[in-house]
């Protein structure tokens, strides 16, 4: 029978450098031609973003831009991250990398052709952005497969540092590159440059734990449980929570970004480059500061600090008249925001099982992406109706407050809890033809408690509740009985019999801590359990 410390405490300690992802081939050969591929995604980004100064100069246009590249992740990352658990990721990637080609590379005939205007512009970034959708949560949910556990948080950073070279090399780059070959040219590299990503993709061969035995979920009710886990998994509505507030507020100077390159500064399509890879260079040196900040402070004041110091950058680029200015504010923004970015995508990695863990970090990817676009429309309006450094101003005083409006809500810093499955669930005795989808199911659990104990026993009770509900179950609730004193019954329902036993695999060695300490009070030896199967009616009945 698991402890409580046996089911907290990690078997190893984790990594305290991202380089140490690096001790496994599969991780680096992933990373390095992710790298590559975003190095194209972001010149792309900068040739787009300079593109529509060109053809639109209005605020709220230049800003539709980068909302064109975040509202496809808030509409479709939950169906992607219910996919990337019921499908094979790689495959899945593999499928998908090779469409975002095809798209990016149409976008260059036209871009090249000299068809392009703003609502096609925006068009084929709204499509690249769907495709980004589609492959973030199965990207993410495949770094537990390229690293061990205890090397987890060591390689989200490491990615954070992988976006933010390339963020770095990419927008310098394009802005090179249009000057010397055209406008066209770093369309074309976009698309040149995941032919990588998929040959890595083709090259891993994950391991296979052959632990599942039962068929892949139905898309539908992969979501619908996907929704009720996030529901009841305090730690990762925390990590949303606090997500949501800083997204919202720093989106502000991603999407006016061209503007004061263009029109605050004066500057070119070289300048606007060099402010976004400044933005990627002090990401990189933020991410080689983590392990210091992740002892000094832990990761509720790593957030706090990236707000503060994205709030400092927001200020400095209201103020920007010089190029000088604008680079210090973009290296504190990088700074800023990979320590932010990487904190949170650690917490919200942490907090989920690997049976959810697409869906849950699709649910990331939507706040995330959601935050963004929100912002961006938000920053936009004020700065057609304010002026560039107004909507600044106001955008760092409202992180500044979200500081405060957010803090309660705490996030997970390493590898805290034992989300390993426990199958210690006994297999349910069946004597009659229960097929897979037959349901609903219900199942009771009955107590005896000794009335000193009641109010203990029911605090601890709603503990487990939660658990239930997270591992698929609804319509939870516990009933006391009228006659006897100390009588109890738990009762919950699961849309089918195949589903009751997708939650024999579900349930975590901290959910059994949790289920040992209710069951502590109990004055019995074991609490009684049962399973009761919606009857079957008409012509099935009868054959039965």
């Amino acid at each position: 029978m698991a402890t409580g410390q046996q089911a907290t405490r990690p078997a190893n300690p984790p990594s305290t450098s991202p380089f140490d992802a690096f001790r496994h081939t599969s991780f680096t050969v992933v990373w390095l031609a992710t790298v590559v591929s975003n190095v194209g995604t972001w010149m792309y980004n900068a040739a787009s973003g300079w593109l529509m100064t060109s053809l639109d100069a209005d605020p709220l246009s230049v800003s539709l831009v980068q909302v064109a590249t975040s509202l496809p992740m808030f509409l479709f990352a939950l169906p992607a991250g219910a996919m990337a658990d019921i499908v094979d990721k790689r495959r899945f990637l593999i499928v998908t990398e090779i469409v975002v080609t095809l798209v990016a590379a149409a976008s260059a005939v036209l871009v090249w052709l000299g068809f392009i205007n703003p609502p096609i512009l925006l068009l084929f970034t709204f499509l690249l952005g769907v495709g980004a959708a589609f492959t973030a949560p199965a990207w993410q949910s495949v770094v537990p497969s390229l690293v061990p556990k205890q090397d987890l948080a060591a390689a989200v950073a490491s990615n954070g540092v992988g976006v933010n070279i390339s963020r770095a090399i990419g927008p310098a780059l394009g802005g090179v590159i249009i000057g010397g070959l055209g406008i066209a040219a770093p369309f074309w590299l976009n698309a040149l440059s995941n032919f990588g990503v998929i040959g890595a993709l083709w090259w891993w061969r994950p391991s296979t734990s052959g632990g599942h035995a039962l068929p892949a979920e139905r898309l539908r009710s992969a979501l619908v449980v996907g929704l009720r886990h996030v529901r009841y998994n305090p730690h990762l509505r925390a990590t949303l929570i606090r997500a949501s507030v800083f997204f919202f507020f720093a989106s502000t100077y991603w999407a006016l970004l061209p503007l004061v390159a263009r029109n605050q500064i004066a500057g070119g399509p070289a300048l606007y480059g060099i402010l976004l890879g400044a933005i990627g260079v002090g990401a990189v040196g933020g991410a080689f500061g983590l392990p210091w900040m992740k002892a000094a402070f832990g990761p509720d004041r790593i957030v706090a600090l990236g707000t503060v110091g994205t709030a400092v950058s927001l200020i400095l680029f209201g103020f920007a008249r010089h190029p000088v200015v604008a680079l210090v504010a973009c290296i504190v923004a990088g700074v800023s925001w990979i320590a932010v970015l990487a904190t949170l995508n650690v917490s919200a990695q942490v907090s989920l099982p690997d049976w959810v863990r697409g869906r849950g970090l699709a649910m990331f990817v939507t706040v995330f992406f959601g935050a963004m676009t929100a912002g961006s429309v938000f920053s936009g309006q004020l700065a057609a109706m304010l002026g560039l450094p107004a909507a600044h101003f106001i955008a760092a005083a409202g992180a500044l407050v979200g500081i405060a409006l957010s803090w309660s809500w705490k996030l997970q810093g390493s590898v805290e809890i034992d989300l390993t499955p426990s199958m210690h669930w006994p297999v349910p005795v069946l004597t009659i033809n229960a097929e897979a989808d037959r349901g609903p199911v219900l199942i009771t659990v009955e107590y005896h408690i000794k009335p000193e104990r009641r109010t203990a026993f029911l605090i601890a009770l709603q503990e487990l509740g939660q658990q239930r509900r997270r591992d698929g179950a609804y319509a939870w609730d516990i009933y006391e009985d009228s006659a006897q004193a100390g009588r109890f019954m738990e009762t919950f329902l699961l849309a089918s019999w195949l589903e009751h036993l997708r939650q024999h695999q579900r349930v975590t060695n901290a959910d059994r801590v949790v289920q040992d300490l209710v069951r502590q009070y109990d004055a019995t030896a074991e609490p009684k359990v049962t399973h009761f199967v919606a009857a079957a009616f008409g012509s099935r009945a009868l054959d039965e």
